[in-house]
Formats: structure tokens, C-alpha cells, sequence
């Protein structure tokens, strides 16, 4: 009765006495410990390669036997997982080798799919210190018209009336016919089902009215939100020229986006993504001047009580002009707000050199411009707006402005200001209270195409260039970082 006993020890038991397994891997053997690979932490096995082969490990060792238990999959990879779980950082350079990892430990089910994702994860951005890492080109149509990446690294690509998503890996995961011939503004929600990765992704077109949302997982339509005023049947036209990125990781989060008629008059409309029902309408105007034109950005700022910023920019043969607001969504009144050329910055110094283009830091809640006569890039502190409330950025070692303002962008992330101009990339980083500007792209990679779209998420920065196909993917490497060394 003693030797049965002996014999029924639990799974937990084994897991805990670094029990040795054998498995056979496409033909190869492979021996480690049930600590490295444990048994017990395997969710539903039926759902994962590594269920049938974890239900024979744990008969074999229950039966003290031997045997190797068999899965027929590429040993060569399994091998680079059982080093990631034994070292979490054991990270193969090749990118494509990562993707192919993430696949695998997918499909195997391992329970420490989170701790690979996290290894193969690229460290903290820094602009003046990245580098072109990958070049996403999807399979049809490639020329990227919208981006909308996550903060895990994944991102969603919109190119003609198609919308891809792309892991944290990089790698395609679906590809969604829409019903839009070309979409120009993308955002993305979480998704809907606990146990898929895939996002909700909302578009829109300059082309087609509303506003629509698609379930990529199910690669299904959940439904369409359009500008109605009864008295006005114009409206119903409304396309819709602006998404506010996803501030919040609920589903439940409001969205807001810009809409325009065809008779120009123009509003944001905040619309609850679960119902698909118009929560509100904020700043509607005649947009017959440029003062009054449909947004061409739109931020939600739950930091700032819920605030909603939204910035317009036309381009003409005198140059720019553009205004800013800044809107409180409960009362549906504009609490600041300036125009270029001339508003409450009449007076200033720089009258006549409007912004080219203009970016939210949500975190540290500020705004940030490019100018496009100077080039100059400027900041402003969205808690103490005034009539001319800007702090022009300087660098002793850098000729301000360089190549002007026209066709510029201007992208905020983590504390670092990225502007695209015509003659390259650059970044301002602030240290020790002073601002520094660096390159980031070469001259080689600037005279391929002027950056015409930029988002950043997840420690990587996404770029689209005048006439190249596909998105760029910039990020710093693994080996850029300082090691603190010791030597006691």
C-alpha cells in the first residue's frame, strides 16, 4: 500500500521536485525539468499543440517511465524556447527568428507566452539613438494611407480600403476587406473577446460617409455611426476627417471624431463604441472660413477633466493658417483657443509664421508646434494657455529651423518631439532642463521620401514616406543601453 502511495505523487509535487521530462521534437530529443517546462499551468490544453503532448508527459511520469512523449513540430525553434524559458533574456537577434518564436509559443499554449513577448519587446525609444529595424509591407495594395499603433508594438495599417494588423512580433496577423474604397483615418479599441488579441478598429473616409467599426478577429462589421440632424438631411453625407487616438484600454471609452457635410459645415461628434450611439456633438460650425474648417486632429485628454483638443492647418500661396481649440465636453463650450496668422498672438514677435502642423503630449500635457516659415518647433503648457502662451525650443549646436517648415509633421512621444521635415527626421529631447535636437535618419534615408505620416507606440516609431509603399519601422536596439558593471 506504501509503494502505491509513493507512486500517486501530485503534478505540483513533481513540478516542485524539478522532476526531468523527455519530449521528442520533429525527431529530436530534448530533456529539461518540469520547473522549466511546467505541467499544471497549461490552460486549455485542447486548444494548444502542447496540450496532447502535456497530457502524455504527465502519464509517462506518473508511470515512472522513460519514454520521450512526441510532437511534431520544428525542433530548431522549440529549442530557442526552452532557452527563453530557462533565460528570459536570451533574446536571438534575427527579427525575423523573434516573429517566428512568438508564433510558435502560441501555438504550443505555454503559459510564459507573456514573458517571451516581453523578452522580444524593444527597449525604451530614443530618438536621437534608433535605428530602421523593419519594413512592414502588406501583401495587397501597400501604399499606407493610416497607421494606429498600440502600446504593446502592434500596429494596424490601413492601405487602399483594407485594414491589416500586425502583432507585437511584426507579423501579419488578418487582413479586412472594408466596404471603403480608401480610408484615411484610423483608430483602434480593444478587443471585445477576452481570448482574442485582435483589436476593434474604427475607420473613416474622405470618400465614404460615417464612421465605421470592424471587428478584425471576426473579420465582421459591427456597424456605422453618421451625423443626423433632422432638420438638415445634408448631413447624412457627413464624412468624417479626423479619429481621436484610443486614450483608455476599455471598451467602454468615449470616441470622438471630426465630421464635415458636403456643405462644408463640420463638428465632433463623441459616440459610445459598445452601443454605437451619438453621446454628444462639440463645436459645430459653418466651416466656410479657415477659422471654422473641419478638424484635421482631434485628442481626448481624460487627464486634462476630459478635455478635447482639435487643430486645423491649410496650406495655400500665402503660406498657413489654422486654429486651435481646446473644448470641455460636458458643457460643450471652448475654454481656449487661437488662430494663425493674427488671434490673441497678434502681438507677437513671430506674426505671420503659422503652424504647419501640431501634436498633444498627454502625459506631460503639452502642445507642440512647428512653424512653417522658420521651421522653429514651439511648446506650450495645455494648464496655463494664455494669448500667446508659446516657448520657442533653441539648441546652441543646431541651426534652428533647419529647411524651413513646409510639409512638416510634428509627433510627440514619451517626453521626445519627432519633426519630419524635407530635409530628414530629427528629434528634441529635454535634459537637465535644456532641449537638445539629433537626427535621426541619415541623409541617405531622407533623400528616399519626405515623412508624410508618424505614430509612435510601443517603444517604436512608425513611419510612412512620400512615395514608398509600406511603413517603416524605427526602434533602439537591445545594445544601445549603458550596463552598470560591479565589481565586488
Amino acid at each position: 500500500m506504501s509503494t502505491g502511495m509513493m507512486s500517486m505523487k501530485t503534478e505540483t509535487d513533481m513540478e516542485r521536485d524539478g522532476r526531468r521530462v523527455r519530449v521528442n521534437v520533429g525527431g529530436h530529443h530534448f530533456e529539461t525539468t518540469t520547473r522549466t517546462l511546467p505541467l499544471s499551468d497549461v490552460g486549455d490544453e485542447s486548444a494548444s499543440t502542447l496540450g496532447e503532448m502535456t497530457t502524455r508527459m504527465r502519464m509517462l511520469m506518473l508511470a515512472d517511465s522513460d519514454e520521450s512523449a512526441f510532437v511534431d513540430r520544428d525542433p530548431s525553434l522549440f529549442s530557442h524556447l526552452l532557452s527563453l524559458l530557462r533565460t528570459p533574456h536570451s533574446i536571438p537577434p534575427i527579427h525575423q527568428l523573434q516573429q517566428q518564436l512568438i508564433h510558435e509559443a502560441s501555438l504550443y499554449g505555454l503559459p510564459v507566452l507573456s514573458r517571451f513577448r516581453s523578452a522580444l519587446a524593444p527597449p525604451p525609444l530614443l530618438g536621437y539613438d534608433s535605428s530602421l529595424s523593419a519594413t512592414l509591407l502588406p501583401a495587397s495594395n501597400p501604399f499606407v494611407t493610416a497607421l494606429s499603433p498600440a502600446p504593446d508594438g502592434s500596429v494596424c495599417l490601413a492601405h487602399a480600403g483594407l485594414i491589416s494588423s500586425y502583432d507585437s512580433a511584426l507579423a501579419c496577423s488578418s487582413t479586412l476587406r472594408t466596404h471603403l474604397d480608401r480610408i484615411t483615418s484610423l483608430s483602434r479599441l480593444p478587443s471585445p473577446h477576452s481570448q482574442q488579441p485582435l483589436p476593434v478598429a474604427v475607420a473613416g473616409s474622405l470618400h465614404h460617409p460615417g464612421l465605421h467599426l470592424y471587428d478584425l478577429a471576426r473579420g465582421t462589421h459591427l456597424g456605422s455611426v453618421l451625423w443626423s440632424d433632422p432638420s438638415d438631411t445634408r448631413l447624412y453625407k457627413s464624412w468624417v476627417t479626423a479619429i481621436a487616438p484610443s486614450s483608455s484600454s476599455s471598451t467602454s471609452s468615449p470616441l470622438f471624431a471630426s465630421f464635415e457635410a458636403p456643405h462644408r459645415e463640420n463638428c465632433i461628434l463623441c459616440v459610445d463604441p459598445e452601443t454605437l450611439q451619438v453621446m454628444g456633438e462639440i463645436g459645430r460650425q459653418s466651416g466656410i472660413a479657415a477659422k471654422s474648417a473641419a478638424a484635421g486632429r482631434v485628442v481626448h485628454l481624460p487627464q486634462l477633466g476630459g478635455a478635447v483638443f482639435m487643430s486645423s492647418v491649410s496650406a495655400g500661396a500665402f503660406g498657413y493658417s489654422g486654429y486651435m481649440r481646446l473644448w470641455d465636453p460636458r458643457s460643450g463650450d471652448a475654454v481656449w483657443e487661437t488662430s494663425e496668422p493674427g488671434g490673441r498672438s497678434r502681438n507677437s514677435s513671430r506674426f505671420g509664421d503659422s503652424f504647419a502642423d501640431v501634436d498633444v503630449d498627454g502625459e506631460q500635457l503639452a502642445l507642440y508646434k512647428v512653424c512653417w516659415k522658420s521651421g522653429d518647433v514651439a511648446v506650450a503648457d495645455l494648464r496655463k494657455l494664455g494669448d500667446d502662451p508659446w516657448i520657442y525650443l533653441s539648441d546652441s549646436d543646431a541651426v534652428a529651423g533647419a529647411g524651413g517648415g513646409v510639409s512638416s509633421i510634428v509627433h510627440c512621444y514619451k517626453g521626445q518631439v519627432f519633426v519630419g521635415r524635407q530635409s530628414g527626421l530629427e528629434v528634441w529631447s529635454s535634459a537637465a532642463g535644456s532641449w537638445r535636437r539629433n537626427w535621426v535618419d541619415g541623409e541617405e534615408e531622407a533623400r528616399r521620401g519626405v515623412v508624410r505620416h508618424m505614430e509612435a507606440g510601443g517603444n517604436r516609431l512608425f513611419l510612412c514616406r512620400q512615395g514608398l509603399d509600406g511603413v517603416q519601422v524605427w526602434q533602439t536596439s537591445c545594445f544601445s543601453h549603458p550596463t552598470s558593471l560591479s565589481l565586488a
